[in-house]
Order: C-alpha cells, then structure tokens, then sequence
C-alpha cells in the first residue's frame, strides 16, 4: 500500500490540516471518555467514512457524501445560534412581481409573523421569497439558495448575510427548511411551491415531522389554494388516498393577519412533542384542569393504543433536553395511524387556554 499523501490544499480559505493534525484530533476523540452521546455519534460517522474503503464505490457517491456532510455540518453551524427562536418556513413563486397583490401580501406577511416574534426562511431568491424578507428584514431572515444550472442569486435583503446557505443538492436544503422551522407557509408558485406543500403535508402526515402550521395564503380575490384544495378534496379525498382528518392539516386564508393568527394560536398552550418508547409526549405550556383531562379521554380515545391520556411531569429519558424540564407533560401510548386526528388533539388543548 502507498503512503498516504498528506493534505496541501485549502478548503474554502482554510488551511487544510496535515495528517498528522488529522490523527492528533482522531486520538482525542478515542482518548474521550465513553457514556457522552454526542462523542458516540461523531465516533459512529468516522467509522462509517473509514467502511468506505472496504467495497468499490463510484467517485460520484463519494462526491454525494462528502458534499451533504458538509453542507449539512455549516448549515446546523449556522441555524444553531438561533435554535431558540420559532421560526416559519416560506414558499411561493420567484416570478412574483412587485406590486402583483401577492408579493404585497408576503411582505405583509413576514412583517407581521416577525412581529409576533418569529424569524423567517426562504429560498433566497426573488418574487414571493424576497417580498417575505423584505418584510422580515434581514436580521430576522435565513437564506437557503440552491445551486442551480441557470443563475439563482440570493435577493437583495438576504444577500451576503451570514445567515444565507447555499446548498448544491435539493434534499439537503429541504431537510433544512423542515427541521429548523415549526411552521410553513405556502404562496402561490409552480413545481417546487407544491414539491415542498406535498412534501411537508407526507412528512406530517405520516409522522416523519412534528405537528405544525402548514398555511396556504392567497391574496383576496384569488382563487389559486381554493382550486388546489378542490383537487385534493375531489380526486384524493373522494378516491379514499387520504382521510378526511388528513385535510385539517392545512388551512387557506387570504390576509397575513388570518395566517398569524393559524400559526401563534398553534403554539398557544401546545409547545412541543416527542416520543419515549411507544408514548407520545405534548410539552404544554401550561397545565391542565382535571376537567379537561376528562375531555380528551373522552373526546380522543380513539388515539389511545392502551390506558389512557395521563398529565406528568418530564421523563428520566428527556433529561437531554435541560430547557424543557418544567413544562408539564400529556402522556399516552398512541397507535400511530392518524395525523390528522393529532392536530385535533393540539387544537382542543390549545382552545383549554
């Protein structure tokens, strides 16, 4: 086997590192003490780099992984610092002009969901995406752009900003607008306005995605969600390839007020799920009433796998999520068959408030 070649060139402006600053660090990992979580994971990728070598791969999947490794690695670099702020992610059209009624109402809209203290992404381009930041502003804005073979450069608000990512592969820049975001809102736009609405309404539905607003807004007048929501209602709906719990998902408005509105009321005592073991766990805001425990085991038993909706504090098993401690809990074993029914839950604790 020839020796390896040390490292020379740069990447992005940095130095590269030799190999013997590589091993150093790969030392430091292993000299790590075991039990750290965080330590185990990054030990797991490096094994998994180092399998690589043991079957034929094509250069072009090892360009794949090395590209979304390290896209992925800048971009939670990048929305890490603001993990504690909600924020919404916004569709439409690039070929949205100013002044047509539906850039105003996008500019209305990102003003107003920033009131509400909210930041906002989007792809970075012009139209519906640049009506939204300017709105927003560009303190309260992420750019996400995509390479593409025709020139997409990012708007004047978001351009140059720390906050903008650039991304070449389109699964690495959706993964980014779902999981940083806890709400969508979707404009009028073509191919990858309804490539991204169908994709969060399945990840949503089918449980690969926490609960969350999806918004579809129209200027006044339009007709444009309307006749969308008549072939999902029409051909989907009426052919039985979805539920009709499925169609609470979303909701048409056609004011930015309206929209606001659908988003904040979400989180009003809802704050936020996860699951432990085969129970699903609601952070609320606050406590319910006895009462109101009643009114779920009555109204929702539907969900229940087995026993019934219980009010608790945080499990052993979320002690790695310090900040949320304190919030009390609704418990319950839930079948997994209906997302739509959950956001019926989320509604009817959050009218409790």
């Amino acid at each position: 086997m020839s020796p390896p070649v040390p490292f020379s060139k740069s990447t992005r402006g940095r130095p590269a590192l030799t190999n013997e600053q590589i091993l150093e660090q790969v030392q430091t990992l292993l000299d790590m003490p075991a039990g750290d979580l965080q330590q185990t994971l990054i030990r797991e990728m490096l094994l998994t780099v180092l399998r690589l070598r043991e079957a034929p791969f094509d250069t072009l999947d090892l360009k794949i992984l090395n590209r979304t490794l390290r896209e992925l690695r800048y971009a939670f670099k990048v929305f890490g610092q603001y993990r504690d702020r909600r924020k919404v992610s916004i569709f439409g059209s690039a070929r949205t002009q100013p002044g047509e009624p539906d850039y105003r109402l996008a500019a209305q809209f990102g003003r107003r969901i920033v009131e509400a203290s909210y930041m906002v992404i989007t792809g970075a381009a012009d139209g519906i995406m640049g009506a939204a930041q300017e709105g927003a502003g560009r303190e309260q804005s992420f750019g996400v752009n995509i390479m593409l073979p025709f020139e997409q450069g990012a708007n004047a608000t978001i351009a140059d900003d720390p906050k903008l990512v650039t991304f070449k592969y389109f699964f690495t820049r959706k993964l980014m607008f779902l999981k940083e975001s806890q709400a969508v809102a979707l404009f009028p736009g073509g191919f990858g306005t309804h490539d991204e609405g169908f994709e969060v309404l399945t990840l949503v539905q089918t449980g690969k995605a926490p609960p969350q607003p999806i918004v579809c807004l129209h200027a006044p007048g339009s007709d444009y969600w309307h006749e969308w929501n008549r072939f999902v209602t029409g051909q989907l709906l009426a052919r039985k390839l979805i539920n009709e719990d499925d169609t609470g998902l979303y909701r048409i408005v056609d004011s930015a007020e309206a929209a606001v509105d659908e988003i904040t009321a979400f989180y009003r005592v809802y704050h936020s799920l996860r699951f432990v073991d085969r129970r699903m766990i609601l952070r609320l805001k606050q406590r319910l009433s006895g009462d109101h425990l009643d009114t779920l085991n009555r109204e929702f038993a539907d969900l229940l796998e087995t026993g019934a909706f219980e009010q608790r504090a945080a499990l052993p098993e979320e002690a790695d999520e310090p900040d949320l401690q304190d919030l009390p809990r609704l418990a319950f074993h839930y079948h997994r068959r209906s997302a739509g029914r959950i956001r019926q839950l989320i509604n009817r604790i959050n009218g409790f408030g």
